[in-house]
């Protein structure tokens, strides 16, 4: 997922209100595509706690009762599959304490000329020298440089033995990362044919595999949809929120990078429409918005976050937008992102009672930082 820190969600108050406005009531019948309990998902592992995307991170999520987990993947110089939230290393390990400045390079990341240190310039060799850090500065710094980085093969080894153990599948949900940016490393789908042969050698080539595959561009998903049956996810980004309630849509997220590299001028919004969503479904079998496009926001001049002034955290939410509804017409499920314990404390100060609001409107899956919150936030609606 993109690294929003928007306090957005949190902004909801009048709790019993809001879950009547969110749709459904308080029995265990859920609002779902397929009428299933939605899913909490370990957003890059329990990384509300430890370093993400982690072998420690990913089990402590699938302890806390996390029914998949998320690795977001980017391939090493020598072409290995390794869980890292973006290609560059620097944020969430030692590597400029292990490597010299000169192993940094300036590459084009979705646009945006970036200097630092990349895994495509790495060994998985050398990368497994590296210990992984808290990239959240808010967040314990006490397991730094305790962890290493986990490969796509030890991410899918640990869930089987995890789920084994504990007597229940646990999946996985992987994030194909920049995915033309791996193109120009690597040559056109080397990294989505090598995602599919790992997945199809773990889990067969069925739709049933508890897996997801994600991603914010449309291409890799038109292509992944040609040669695998496995689940696929087209992510939807955006910015922020205007103080209007629309949606803040600015570079380098308002549209998937390969649209703008074809020249395709439709952005992440258009994906939501209803043309946008039958589009959706013609390759994928799953929407993931992020949150704020999935409730509608008012602001009608009430202060609710505690903090004596006016902003877009003291909205008032009046419902749903629409987006869950068309979406499950469409036969498509919807996964939304992500849920904090430590985003909240605005005017919905419990990260429980933010998302049962989802969990009421129909949602499909919840990311969260903090799996133990999803997992208590949905057994108090069953």
């Amino acid at each position: 997922m993109a690294k929003h820190w928007k306090a957005w969600g949190p902004m909801l108050a009048a709790t019993a209100t809001l879950l009547v406005a969110c749709g459904g009531s308080d029995d265990a019948t859920w609002n779902t595509l397929d009428g299933r309990k939605p899913l909490v998902i370990g957003h890059r592992g329990a990384s509300g706690t430890l370093p993400e995307h982690t072998l420690e991170a990913y089990k402590l999520a699938i302890e806390q009762g996390a029914d998949f987990v998320e690795p977001d993947l980017v391939l090493t110089k020598d072409g290995e599959l390794i869980a890292r939230h973006e290609p560059m290393l620097d944020g969430t390990t030692d590597v400029a304490v292990k490597f010299a400045a000169s192993r940094k390079s300036t590459r084009n990341v979705d646009g945006v000329p970036t200097t630092a240190y990349f895994a495509s310039d790495f060994t998985l060799a050398e990368i497994k020298t590296l210990r992984a850090l808290q990239s959240n500065a808010r967040r314990s710094q006490a397991f730094n440089g305790l962890y290493g980085i986990p490969t796509l093969a030890e991410v899918i080894a640990l869930s089987k033995a995890e789920g084994t153990r504990l007597g229940r599948t646990v999946g996985i949900y992987p994030e194909t990362k920049h995915p033309t940016f791996h193109d120009g490393l690597f040559g056109k789908r080397v990294f989505e044919d090598k995602l599919v042969t790992a997945l199809h050698a773990a889990y067969g080539n069925s739709a049933s595999a508890p897996v997801f595959i994600q991603s914010f561009e449309v291409s890799n998903l038109q292509y992944l949809n040609t040669k695998t049956e496995i689940r696929l996810v087209q992510l939807i980004d955006a910015d922020d929120v205007n103080a209007d309630g629309s949606m803040s849509l600015v570079v380098p997220y308002r549209q998937p990078y390969d649209f703008v590299v074809a020249g395709d001028g439709r952005l992440f919004s258009d994906l939501l429409t209803d043309a946008g969503l039958t589009f959706v479904k013609s390759y994928a079998d799953a929407v993931g918005p992020w949150k704020p496009y999935l409730l509608k926001t008012v602001a009608d001049g009430v202060e609710r976050t505690g903090d004596t002034t006016l902003n877009i955290n003291d909205r008032r939410v009046e419902g749903s937008t629409g987006v869950v509804e068309r979406a499950h017409a469409k036969g498509l499920l919807v996964h939304t992102w992500t849920f904090r314990d430590d985003a909240s404390g605005y005017g919905f100060k419990d990260p429980k009672l933010e998302m049962q609001a989802f969990f009421k409107l129909g949602i499909d899956g919840v990311f969260t930082d903090f799996p133990a919150t999803g997992i208590s936030a949905r057994a108090g609606l069953e």
